[in-house]
C-alpha cells in the first residue's frame, strides 16, 4: 500500500469510527503534511518492490525476450501501473507503448545445407549431405556459400595452423580449447577461408548437441533496420565462417574421406561445401514504454529528465530453460516503477521527467536506440540528462558502482549529485562501472549530446543464467537505489542546471 493510500485511510477509519461530527471537532492545531521530498522518500517500499519483482520476473513471463508474448505481458503490467498512478502518456498518439521495428531473419531451407563432395568425383560418386542441427550447424545469421578442401590443424595452436597449408581451405581443428578468440588471427594469417570444429577423434564431445542451436537459427534472430539510403543486401562481414561438427558429423566426414585419426597437417581429400539462405526480412513490432510527469514551470518544464531501465531479458531457450532475469533488469524495471510512485507522492517537480522502460536492451540497446534516434515528448520538449538504472538488487549492501567517474572523459555534474547522495542511503562503497559505460541504454541517450549517469551494482555468479530469480533479489537495496534518484530529481530543480560533460571540479568520490 502506497503511503497516499495509507494516508487516506485514517480519516475514513475515523468517520466511521467517531461520526462525522466529532470529526469536524477536530483540534484546529494540525501537523502540516510532510515535506513534498520527505512524502516521496517514505513511500518507496521494500514490500512493494517485492512484489513486482515476483510478478515480473516469474516463470509466467518466460524471461520477457525481445520480442515475446511474456514481455508484451510486461509492458501492459507497466502500462496499468502508470495510468492508476496518474502520470501521463509519453509516447505519441497520447500512449504510453512508444513503437519502433525491428527485422526478423532467420535460416532459409532447405536451400541451407552443407554437403561433402571430392575434389574430382567420378561419375559413380555422390555428394553426402549433413544434417542441420544431427551433423552440423554454424552460429552465425549471414548469408553466404564458401566451398573448400578439408585441412586438419590439430588443437589450432599457432605452430600448427604454421605447418598446415591452408591457403584457400578450410581449417579443421578439435574442440574444446581455450584458443577460440585466437583462431581469426590465425586463419587470416594462413589465408584459410574458414573453420570447422569437431570432437577429437575418440571423444563423443561435449555431450550438448547442436539441436539447440540449429533451432535458434531456425527461429532467428532479431536486427536493428539500416539507416535509410543504407544500401541494401547483407549485413558487413562478421569474420571467416564457422562450422561445428557433431560426434556423428565428424564420423561421416572421416568415413566419407577414409581417415580415422588425422593428424595437423594432413588434408582430407574432401571438399566441404557450407551454403546459408537467410529468408526474406519480416518486420516486427517492438515496444518501449514511457510515462511522463510534467514540470509545473512554463519554461523549465521544456526541460526533461529522463529516468531508464530495461525490461527486456534473454527469454526461454529451446528446451524450456527459463532466464527469469530478476536482477538483469527486474530489479530497474521494479525500481522505476517505485520511482513513478515517488514522483505523484512528491508532486510536480518544476522540470519534467519521462520514464523509460525499454526493450531489446539484450539484442543490442535496441529499443533506447530506437527512441534516440526518434525522441518524443508530449510537451515538446527536449532531453537535458538520464539516470539510468540496471541491476541494482544484488552484492553487497553497502555498494554501488557509477559511470561516468572522473577518470572518464564524460564525468559529469549528474554523477558528482549522485555520488553527493549515495552516503545518506548507505552506500559506503562506491566503485567504478566506467567498463560497462557503452554496454547499457544510458549509451544511447548519451548520443543526445546529455549528461547520463549509469547505476549499477555488478555482475554476480547468477548473471545471464536461469538462476537469477526473485528470491535472491535484496529489495531493501532497490529501496535505497530509488531514493537517491529521487533525491537527485528533487536537486535538479535550479533555474540553470550545472551538469557540463567533462566536469571535473574536484575529485570523484569513486574507487
Amino acid at each position: 500500500m502506497s503511503q497516499l493510500v495509507r494516508r487516506l485511510a485514517v480519516p475514513f477509519v475515523l468517520v466511521a469510527a467517531t461520526g462525522a461530527a466529532a470529526f469536524a471537532q477536530a483540534p484546529a492545531s494540525v501537523v502540516p503534511p510532510p515535506a513534498p521530498l520527505t512524502r516521496a522518500l517514505d513511500t518507496v517500499s521494500s514490500d512493494e518492490i517485492r512484489d513486482d519483482i515476483f510478478f515480473i520476473a516469474s516463470d509466467e513471463l518466460g524471461g520477457r525476450d525481445t520480442p515475446s508474448n511474456g514481455q508484451r505481458v510486461a509492458a501492459r503490467f507497466i502500462q496499468n501501473r502508470l495510468q492508476r498512478l496518474g502520470l501521463e502518456p509519453g509516447a505519441p498518439n497520447e500512449r504510453f507503448l512508444y513503437p519502433y521495428p525491428l527485422l526478423r531473419k532467420h535460416v532459409a531451407e532447405p536451400q541451407t545445407h552443407a554437403t561433402l563432395r571430392y575434389p574430382d568425383p567420378r561419375p559413380e560418386d555422390e555428394p553426402l549431405a549433413l544434417a542441420l542441427g544431427d551433423d552440423y550447424v554454424f552460429f552465425d545469421l549471414q548469408e553466404m556459400t564458401t566451398s573448400g578442401v578439408v585441412v586438419c590443424a590439430g588443437a589450432g595452436t599457432p605452430e600448427e595452423f604454421r605447418r598446415c597449408e591452408l591457403a584457400g581451405k578450410w581449417a579443421l581443428v578439435w574442440e574444446n580449447n581455450d584458443r577460440t578468440r585466437d583462431f581469426e588471427r590465425s586463419l587470416e594469417e594462413a589465408k584459410a577461408i574458414g573453420l570447422v570444429t569437431a570432437p577429437a577423434p575418440g571423444s563423443k564431445g561435449s555431450g550438448r548437441g547442436l539441436g539447440r542451436f540449429a533451432a535458434r537459427l531456425r527461429k532467428g534472430s532479431v536486427e536493428y533496420p539500416p539507416a535509410k539510403g543504407a544500401a541494401d543486401g547483407a549485413a558487413a562481414p562478421r569474420g571467416r565462417p564457422r562450422v561445428s561438427l557433431s560426434a556423428a558429423g565428424r564420423d561421416k566426414l572421416f568415413q566419407y574421406a577414409d581417415v580415422s585419426e588425422p593428424k595437423a597437417g594432413d588434408e582430407l581429400k574432401v571438399v566441404l561445401e557450407d551454403a546459408r539462405k537467410i529468408a526474406p526480412d519480416s518486420q516486427i513490432e517492438c515496444e518501449d514504454v514511457c510515462g511522463f510527469w510534467p514540470g509545473s514551470d512554463p519554461e523549465l518544464s521544456k526541460e526533461v529528465i529522463l529516468c531508464s531501465a530495461h525490461y527486456d531479458h534473454l527469454g526461454t531457450s529451446e528446451d524450456g530453460t527459463i532466464y527469469n532475469g530478476a536482477d538483469d533488469n527486474g530489479s530497474g524495471t521494479c525500481g522505476l516503477l517505485a520511482l513513478a510512485e515517488a514522483l505523484v507522492e512528491h508532486g510536480p517537480l518544476r522540470r519534467s521527467v519521462m520514464i523509460i522502460w525499454v526493450s531489446g536492451e539484450e539484442k543490442g540497446l535496441y529499443g533506447s536506440r530506437a527512441w534516440a534516434d526518434h525522441p518524443f515528448f508530449p510537451n515538446g520538449g527536449r532531453a537535458v540528462a538520464d539516470i539510468n538504472m540496471d541491476m541494482i538488487g544484488r552484492n553487497a549492501k553497502n555498494q554501488i558502482l557509477i559511470t561516468p567517474t572522473a577518470q572518464h572523459p564524460a564525468y559529469n555534474g549528474l554523477t558528482k549529485l549522485a555520488e553527493s547522495f549515495f552516503g545518506e542511503e548507505g552506500f559506503t562503497e562506491v566503485k567504478s562501472a566506467d567498463d560497462y559505460y557503452e554496454r547499457s541504454d544510458h549509451a544511447m541517450f548519451a548520443r543526445l549530446g546529455i549528461p547520463i549517469t549509469f547505476i549499477f551494482n555488478d555482475v554476480h555468479a547468477d548473471y545471464h543464467k536461469p538462476s537469477d530469480k526473485p528470491e535472491k533479489i535484496d529489495c531493501d537495496k532497490i529501496r535505497r537505489v530509488v531514493r537517491v534518484v529521487v533525491r537527485m530529481l528533487d536537486s535538479l530543480q535550479a533555474d540553470a542546471l550545472d551538469l557540463e560533460i567533462g566536469k571535473k571540479t574536484s575529485a570523484s568520490g569513486v574507487k
